[in-house]
């Protein structure tokens, strides 16, 4: 009623009016124009105690110890409170929606590491810059380094420094959905980068993509940058890009010494007594880093790497397909699937094309094409088929536009038409679509042979 009454009045209407079109007392309607008018704010429902309030710290603690909505029931009916599931549901609903609660996702050593990417704006010689961040779940160890985008080569080599930092490799690493690893943001399938992907299997251990728009899914690697722009970038001045480097790895070897905030325990502690035995070990061999980017297959079904040219299957045409480009090769992928695989060119200007990629109606070779014709010719009879051959003799590279012209004839003219036209035009040596087409247009073709060479020059 208030803010009905508030609105209208706002509109200039007066109170007599108001008071009609809500069906209100005038002196209702007055006493609240009234309240409107002496700033008086809007009356709040007075707040009505549920019957789970008293027992509100109690659910926060086990929803931090993530203990499930069933269990939660279970018990505060074992403290003799009678409530049903339902009602316990809706509380902790509302508990999340109101507290705007998450659960803490509490790991085991060498369980899991997070990384993200945290922009710094532009540094040194005026480059956009980023820290890289990879931290250690359960001991909070972290590892920063500086770079200058967010390609996936750029990922994969924060990764393999973090890790040798580390000494191992947890189990897991949990990283936003980044096109640096994760192509397309699937809750249920995930589809990853595959150069990302074949680092992730040489190495051993599990990508773990966030669910989107959930960015407390990673929060201790959000912490940790925003630990170091605090702590670390803020109010601080470099001389250039070794110097920042340089104090940049001074200043986490530090961090990692101090007691964290959360845990309360060292991380360099914690990571040498109960994390570093537990991680996977090191491969023998590093990871080679190829070359990765993005193409647009083009209407011949081809895309440009590096000044040459590679076929690629014609149902891709148009669509971006991922390449990965070694010292030998080049992989092409498509959403995670391997599309074309090449052996890469020398020099500029070349072309590697699969005749497979095409489709089956444009795969005819030199001789398949022109037998295709020949058999269309011949159909509509002897004189038209040796048409064919007299305009391949003449016409041996750009025969195809002529005998596709005589071709199309058969719109508008019977097969014995055309064939007569052809007969004359043979009589004559002539070979072009726009004679032919004119014989048949004029009637000529039914004159006798013998008497035909005047009227075909007459005709042309």
């Amino acid at each position: 009623m208030y803010i009905t009454i508030k609105s209208l009045w706002e509109r200039h209407k007066n109170k007599s009016m108001i008071a009609r079109l809500t069906g209100h007392d005038w002196k209702t309607v007055a006493q609240k124009i009234k309240e409107i008018e002496a700033g008086t704010e809007c009356p709040k429902k007075k707040p009505h105690p549920r019957v789970l309030d008293d027992h509100k710290e109690e659910i926060l603690e086990w929803l931090e110890e993530n203990l499930s909505g069933v269990r939660i029931h279970e018990k505060i009916q074992e403290e003799g409170v009678k409530v049903g599931y339902s009602t316990v549901k809706d509380y902790i609903c509302q508990i999340k929606k109101r507290e705007n609660i998450f659960i803490r996702m509490h790991t085991l050593p060498a369980e899991e590491a997070q990384v993200d990417f945290g922009y710094l704006g532009y540094k040194g010689k005026k480059r956009k810059t980023w820290v890289f961040n990879m931290r250690l779940s359960y001991s909070r160890l972290d590892y920063y380094e500086i770079v200058y985008d967010q390609r996936v080569e750029t990922f994969i080599q924060g990764h393999i420094n973090a890790f040798d930092y580390f000494g191992g490799i947890p189990q897991y690493v949990k990283m936003d959905n980044l096109k640096s690893a994760i192509l397309q943001a699937n809750f249920y399938e995930p589809i990853y980068q595959e150069l990302y992907k074949n680092f992730a299997s040489c190495y051993g251990f599990h990508p773990l993509p966030c669910r989107i728009r959930k960015p407390n899914d990673k929060g201790k690697v959000e912490s940790g940058i925003k630990y170091v722009k605090h702590n670390f970038f803020l109010g601080r001045k470099f001389s250039g890009e070794k110097d920042l480097k340089e104090r940049l790895f001074r200043w986490y070897t530090r961090a990692n010494q101090r007691i964290h905030g959360t845990t309360r325990k060292v991380p360099q502690e914690v990571f040498e007594k109960e994390e570093k035995a537990k991680l996977i070990p090191l491969p023998q061999e590093e990871f080679k880093l190829a070359k990765v980017g993005t193409r647009k297959v083009y209407h011949d079904c081809h895309i440009y790497v590096d000044y040459n040219y590679y076929s690629v299957p014609f149902e891709y045409v148009g669509k971006e397909v991922e390449i990965e480009l070694t010292r030998n090769l080049l992989k092409v992928y498509h959403q995670g699937k391997e599309i074309a695989l090449h052996p890469r060119l020398s020099g500029r200007g070349r072309f590697a094309t699969n005749n497979s990629h095409y489709p089956a109606y444009k795969r005819y070779s030199d001789t398949e094409y022109q037998e295709k014709y020949q058999a269309k010719m011949a159909h509509l009879g002897t004189y038209t088929e040796q048409l064919f051959f007299l305009v391949i003799k003449e016409h041996p590279r750009d025969w195809g536009r002529t005998v596709q012209g005589i071709l199309s004839l058969e719109k508008n003219y019977p097969d014995e038409v055309i064939e007569a036209a052809c007969r004359r035009a043979l009589s004559f040596g002539v070979t072009r679509y726009s004679v032919i087409k004119n014989i048949c247009h004029n009637g000529s073709y039914l004159m006798p042979v013998e008497f035909e060479k005047e009227a075909a020059y007459a005709t042309g």
